[in-house]
């Protein structure tokens, strides 16, 4: 006797919900959740004594990942790292190269990649269409950010795990609690203007 296995229906996206089709299928989202990380990681705000400072960059890349998807959103991750590596000055305070990547805070950077496939997956499932689901998921993916970035710090730097936590992790806490706030704010208020404009023919 066999059992079938039967996953969850994907659920379409934000913006395979909200945007023309030949915009989700050229790829042009792709590009714009790479230029909304591009112009969020412009926004800075060093924190004394740590080599990372606070940028808009992580609610962007988390933003994105819940509107595109897991697919498109991790897509605009992998372009956003290979533009900076190539010499675009779309790293934070307009830095860029090879040796960002690799240096101390690289490792929030490959963070960035499964921070999206986290979020999209979730956005896949319906989380972002109610507050408290889409914040746990958010949670999770900054908890993947953090374990990636954390960690390379300690490697690269040389300093002990629990200094890399102190440096890397502790000070940005408070902001990135809030900025999932915010996000899983938002998403279901878009979902629910969405659906208002489904209802009166407005939106296709």
């Amino acid at each position: 006797m066999t059992t079938a296995l039967s996953l969850p229906t994907p659920l379409p996206v934000l913006a395979e919900s909200a945007l023309p089709k030949v915009l989700t299928r050229s790829g042009a989202t792709v590009v714009l959740g790479t230029a909304l990380t591009a112009l969020a990681a412009q926004v800075v705000v060093p924190i004394p004594g740590s080599p990372v400072p606070v940028t808009g960059q992580t609610f962007a890349v988390l933003l994105t990942a819940a509107a595109l998807g897991p697919a498109r959103g991790l897509a605009s991750q992998v372009l956003y790292l290979v533009l900076g590596a190539a010499g675009l000055p779309v790293f934070t305070q307009g830095a860029h190269g090879v040796h960002v990547l690799v240096g101390a805070t690289g490792g929030y950077l490959v963070g960035f990649l499964l921070a999206s496939l986290i979020v999209g997956a979730g956005s896949r499932r319906g989380t972002d269409r109610t507050v408290l689901r889409e914040l746990a998921v958010l949670a999770l993916a900054s908890a993947a950010i953090y374990a990636c970035g954390v960690t390379w710090l300690a490697i690269v730097t040389g300093m002990g795990l629990g200094k890399a936590v102190a440096v890397g992790m502790t000070p940005f806490l408070v902001g990135d609690a809030l900025k999932a706030v915010l996000a899983s704010s938002l998403l279901p208020a878009a979902w629910a203007l969405v659906t208002r404009l489904d209802s009166t023919g407005r939106a296709q």
